[in-house]
């Protein structure tokens, strides 16, 4: 495994207690960062961190849902609090809502907003208050998009709706941090193998309207390449990064 810089570095994981996220948080601290778990699941986020404290990091559990935003702040005030200045923010909270367009309700459409973008943009604005205030100042923020964020599957329009909206938020604050030596990158993620994606390996529509087993990848490849984005010095960005597994449909006509 490579040798990336993140000895006791303090890195904020949200959506951290299970997935793509979990996966991240364990590659962190195989490479010697300190690490916060947060997740919706209190159970989730324990037994994560219980991992992580058996390779010998500091880890800390915490139950967040990602739609309160007073919630957020307090959490990243403990941070800075007991571990010191935030290093990086990976927020991985998210969720899929497959419906139609047609046939979905607005509690539907309504909870995958909430989650997948006001709940990103509140953990974004509670870590951008921490870091272009703490000391040293700045840190780095990378949210996890999707292949979503360039092209669409079929009904999936408020998750898709989603990850073309975090795309525009990514270059916000990359843009309003530069002042603050605040960096902020996006992951877009194709077919890693998650409890989330799992189905996509038994057979998943496809825009001609056929089921199709698609390719998958080791979740521990996104990890990987996150792991690269936040061991960056904070005069380096990497702005978006797409990796998927090489044989998904994605490149090409539907």
């Amino acid at each position: 495994m490579m040798n990336y810089g993140l000895k006791d570095k303090i890195i904020f994981v949200t959506g951290g207690g299970s997935g793509i996220g979990r996966a991240i948080a364990l590659m962190a601290a195989r490479d010697g960062a300190n690490v916060v778990v947060a997740d919706a699941v209190a159970q989730r986020a324990s037994a994560v961190a219980a991992e992580l404290r058996d390779l010998g990091v500091t880890a800390i559990e915490e139950t967040l849902d990602v739609r309160d935003g007073l919630a957020c702040e307090a959490v990243v005030e403990r941070i800075e609090k007991q571990l010191g200045p935030i290093d990086g923010m990976v927020a991985c909270a998210g969720i899929s809502t497959p419906s139609a367009a047609t046939e979905m309700s607005d509690e539907i459409w309504s909870r995958c907003l909430d989650v997948n973008l006001t709940g990103m943009f509140l953990c974004a604005q509670a870590a951008f208050r921490i870091m272009k205030s703490q000391t040293p100042r700045g840190g780095r923020i990378i949210n996890n998009g999707s292949i979503s964020a360039h092209a669409p599957r079929p009904d999936s329009a408020p998750y898709t709706c989603t990850k073309h909206a975090v795309t525009g938020l990514t270059k916000c604050i990359s843009l309003d941090g530069r002042k603050y030596d605040i960096a902020c990158g996006q992951i877009d993620v194709g077919n890693a193998m998650t409890e989330l994606a799992a189905r996509m390996s038994k057979g998943v529509k496809q825009a001609n309207g056929e089921v199709a087993i698609e390719a998958m990848m080791d979740v521990k490849e996104v990890a990987n390449a996150v792991v690269h984005m936040a061991d960056l010095p904070l005069a380096t960005n990497i702005q978006f990064i797409t990796i998927m597994a090489s044989k998904m449909p994605f490149v090409g006509r539907g």
